[in-house]
Parts: C-alpha cells; structure tokens; sequence
C-alpha cells in the first residue's frame, strides 16, 4: 500500500500522524511526504532556515518515510498563491506517487497554510484529478488546530499508537528548533498529553486521531 503524508511545514507529519505513520511502515506500507513550504530570511534566523530541512530528513528516517519531497514555497503565504498554482505542484507529486491513502492537514484550522493545504488535497484526489482516487484524511495539529473556532474539522477516526509512540517523540525530537517547553502544545510532553487524552477515548495508553473525509475500499 502506498501512503502519502502532505505537510504545510517540516513536523506537522510527525505532530499530527507521526505515530499512524509508523503503524503503516510497520504493516509494510510504503510512505511519502510531500512538504509544502520552507521557511526564510528575516522573519526565521538564517540559522533556523539552514537546519529545517535536515531536522525534517532526520525525523523522517526515524518514521520510516522512504521519500521526502519539498514543494519550496514560502512559509505562512500559502493563501497568497494562485490556487491553481499549489494545486498543480500538489497534483503532479500525487500523480507520481500514485497513493493509496493520502493524509493532510486539518481543513479547519488557525494557520492558514494548514487549511490551504488541505482545500489542494480535496481538489487533487478528486477522481476527475487521479485515475485511482485514494482515501483521504486529514490528521489534528493541536497547536494550531484547538485554537480555530470550532468549525468542520471533527475527530472520527482513532487510532491507537501506544506500541509506537515512544518513537514518535523521538521523531520530533528531531525538531530542535520547532521544540517549545511545556505548557506549549508544540513540546514532547504537550503532545505526550493529548495522546493519552485521545487514548482515553478508546481505552488505550496512547492515540492519534484524524478526520475521514473520504474512503475508497
């Protein structure tokens, strides 16, 4: 099965489906990620800009990610492109890959390239776009996600990774410099509690959750 993960930013694959991720690498998958932006000079140190790329690289290899693709446009001006612009770099990464299941961000979100993204992955895996139209998901970004004004995005969709999590944290270690302390959402014990939060739900040690937008059996 060929799984493909589309991410805004480095470390929203590992934030908001790194443990799934590992569960389909597990199972044999073959796994892609196609990361949307980079960031840059000023608004980033040059720093920061010149150690993403390989944080990303890093914690994908721990995730078992095969492939990592970089669309290279601008962080945080996603909802400045002509739509047919990212929907055409978004289209022709999923021709290539031709994936089975595809997650994305949330539709619904306070950062804007999260919810672009996610409007191109609706457009791009319409059957009329691929020949074999893929189920697609869009996985929960709780830094972000928690804060919008509750809208479409709903969690249907547990799954568990308590064999797994460990090494997803160890993923984001990766991530030094997106890495907050806690309280901050965004830090190894933050995602350590909304994990247990969601495996609460289904009686496990620890959870992600997705919203199905759509399933192709």
């Amino acid at each position: 099965m060929r799984v493909v993960c589309l991410a805004a930013h480095p470390d929203d694959e590992t934030i908001g489906a790194g443990g799934t991720l590992l569960k389909h690498r597990a199972a044999g998958d073959e796994i892609s990620l196609v990361v949307a932006t980079v960031a840059f000079e000023p608004h980033w140190s040059a720093d920061e800009v010149s150690h993403k790329r390989d944080e990303c690289l890093a914690a994908a290899d721990i995730l078992g990610i095969s492939d990592v693709r970089f669309l290279e446009f601008r962080t945080m001006h996603l909802n400045t492109l002509p739509a047919i612009e990212l929907n055409a770099c978004v289209a022709a990464a999923l021709a290539d890959l031709k994936p089975d299941i595809v997650y994305a961000p949330p539709c619904d979100d306070l950062n804007r390239d999260h919810a672009v993204l996610c409007e191109a992955a609706l457009v791009t895996t319409r059957a009329t776009d691929l020949k074999h139209m893929p189920t697609l998901y869009s996985y929960e970004i709780p830094t972000t996600t928690r804060y919008n004004v509750p809208g479409r995005w709903q969690p249907n969709t547990y799954v568990d990774v308590s064999p797994v999590f460990e090494r997803k944290l160890l993923a984001m270690s990766q991530y030094r410099t997106e890495l907050r302390e806690l309280p901050h959402p965004r830090s190894l014990d933050g995602l350590r509690c909304l994990a247990r939060e969601r495996g609460l739900f289904i009686g496990c040690e620890y959870a992600e959750t997705h919203m199905l937008i759509r399933q192709v059996r």
